[in-house]
C-alpha cells in the first residue's frame, strides 16, 4: 500500500488510499484527510505579500468516497491586507466538501503577543491510546495517538497527542498546517462518549482559527463534546504544538441513534 492518504493522478486530481478510511464506513472517508487536501489548495494560491491563513471553514456537503477527487482553489475576494479565499472538492460532478478562509496580511506583533498557555506534557514516553471497539482502521492506523489525558476508548473529554505516519500527497512532504487540519477533524472522535456502534455524532462541518502555524510534526488536540436535547452537539478542541497552543476548533454534530435510520 502506497504510504501518503493520496496519490496525485495529474491536472488536480488525486486518488485516495484505503489510509483515508473513516470509522464509521470503510467506504467513506475520515475527513481529516480531506481537510488537509483543502488546505494544501489554498495554500497554493498565490499571495501577493507575506501572509497566513488566520480562519479555515470546510463544509461537509457529503461523504467523501474511496475514488478519485478534484481540487481547486481561487481567490474570492482579493484585499491589500485581508484575502477571502474559496476551495472545491468534488468526486465527478458532485461536490463533496468546499473551504473558505481569510488569509491576513502578516506581521511583526512580538511585542505585544499574549501568552500562548501551558504547553502540554511531551509526547515522548507517554502511552499509545487505542481506539473504541467497532470502529474501522484506515485513518485512526495511519496515525500515531499518544494519551495525555483521558482515553480515545473510553468516555469523556480527552486530550491526545497526534503524529502522522503517512505523507498527505505521496511524494511530498506535507506542510505545517496541513499535519494541523489531518488531526483537527478528529475532536469529536477524541471526544466521543456515546457507543459508537448505537450512535451516530458526526460533524457537518469544522472550523479553525490559527494564531500560528504549528512546528514539529506532533499535533495536541484537547477535546470536549457538549450534546444539546435536540440532536445537534458541539465540539470544542484546542490544538497544540510543542511549544503551547496554536489554534482553536469547533465542529457542528448531527447525534442520532444509529437504529433511527
Amino acid at each position: 500500500m502506497t504510504e501518503a492518504f493520496y496519490v496525485p493522478s495529474g491536472d488536480g486530481l488525486f486518488v485516495p488510499t484505503p489510509h483515508t478510511a473513516g470509522p464509521w464506513t470503510p467506504d467513506a472517508q475520515h475527513f481529516g484527510p480531506p481537510s488537509a487536501l483543502l488546505v494544501r489548495a489554498l495554500e497554493e494560491v498565490e499571495a501577493p505579500h507575506a501572509s497566513q491563513l488566520a480562519r479555515v471553514t470546510i463544509e461537509i456537503l457529503g461523504p467523501a468516497p474511496l475514488k478519485e477527487l478534484s481540487v481547486r482553489a481561487w481567490v474570492e475576494r482579493p484585499g491589500r491586507s485581508v484575502e477571502w479565499l474559496a476551495a472545491e472538492l468534488s468526486h465527478g460532478e458532485r461536490v463533496v466538501a468546499r473551504a473558505s478562509a481569510w488569509r491576513i496580511a502578516t506581521s511583526d506583533t512580538t511585542a505585544v503577543a499574549t501568552a500562548e498557555g501551558p504547553a502540554l506534557p511531551s509526547p515522548d514516553g507517554l502511552p499509545t491510546s487505542n481506539w473504541p471497539e467497532g470502529w474501522n482502521g484506515g485513518y485512526l492506523d495511519a496515525v500515531e495517538w499518544r494519551r495525555v489525558e483521558g482515553a480515545l476508548d473510553e468516555p469523556g473529554p480527552a486530550t491526545v497527542w497526534g503524529r502522522q505516519r503517512v505523507a498527505l500527497v505521496d511524494g511530498e512532504k506535507p506542510s505545517a498546517l496541513q499535519r494541523l487540519f489531518v488531526l483537527a477533524d478528529s475532536g469529536n472522535g477524541i471526544s466521543n462518549f456515546l457507543d459508537p456502534r448505537e450512535w451516530w455524532f458526526i460533524n457537518s462541518e469544522l472550523t479553525v482559527h490559527l494564531l500560528r502555524v504549528p512546528l514539529g510534526d506532533w499535533i495536541g488536540v484537547d477535546a470536549a463534546t457538549l450534546i444539546g436535547p435536540h440532536g445537534i452537539g458541539t465540539a470544542k478542541t484546542t490544538l497544540h504544538d510543542t511549544a503551547g497552543p496554536i489554534a482553536s476548533g469547533t465542529q457542528a454534530l448531527l447525534v442520532r441513534p444509529r437504529q433511527a435510520d
